[in-house]
């Protein structure tokens, strides 16, 4: 079995397969179940069956559960654009982006649509989600001024990127069909240059 699954705990003396997901599926509930608000570490710890050790290896805080994932976001969206095509145009570079993004989100839709739902019903935590977004539009408006677009250019077409994935999301996670998160992305971008294009 993989080590990238399976974890020595010393403290426990044991083995724990998939800590961090056994950790995240248990918030998910308890904040569906609760609210974000009422669940403590000790919740989320004791429904995965583990510890509140285990849990802080794993997590800063129990915020960190719905946001861990950023870091991983932002690479993905940085390297895509990196490896757009030279010839590609920044916005079509941050369209390709953020369709990877969809891709790799496209298996995860009842977890995407409870996370969401959690995020919805606490100010707080909408706030977080802003400043994750921020944050991720940040690095692609750098990702493509290392490719040579001047500064305003980066800054719309990054922002444009963003505001498109939103959007695409939304309707992806609210629709009832079997809908491919990577096509709406397509489709939305597709949207944005129509209306840009004043026709």
């Amino acid at each position: 079995m993989s080590t990238a699954v399976i974890k020595y705990n010393g403290g426990m003396g044991r083995w724990e397969p998939d800590a961090r997901a056994r950790l995240e599926q248990a918030a998910l509930e308890l904040y569906g179940e609760g609210g974000f608000e009422k669940t403590t570490v000790a919740d989320i710890a004791n429904r995965a069956g583990l510890t509140e050790r285990t849990f802080f290896r794993h997590f800063a805080d129990k915020r960190e559960v719905l946001f861990g994932g950023a870091g991983m976001l932002k690479e993905l969206l940085v390297n895509s654009v990196a490896d757009a095509p030279h010839s590609a145009a920044p916005i079509d570079a941050i369209g390709a982006a953020v369709e990877s993004v969809g891709a790799l989100l496209q298996e995860r839709r009842e977890s995407a649509r409870r996370r969401q739902a959690i995020i919805d019903a606490n100010a707080e935590l909408q706030e977080r989600e802003l400043i994750k977004l921020a944050s991720l539009a940040s690095a692609l408006a750098e990702a493509l001024r290392g490719r040579g677009v001047s500064d305003s250019a980066a800054s719309l077409a990054s922002e444009a990127g963003v505001a498109v994935f939103k959007i695409a999301f939304e309707r992806w996670i609210n629709e009832t069909n079997q809908a491919n998160l990577p096509q709406i992305v397509r489709e939305s971008l597709a949207e944005l240059k129509v209306v840009t294009a004043g026709k």
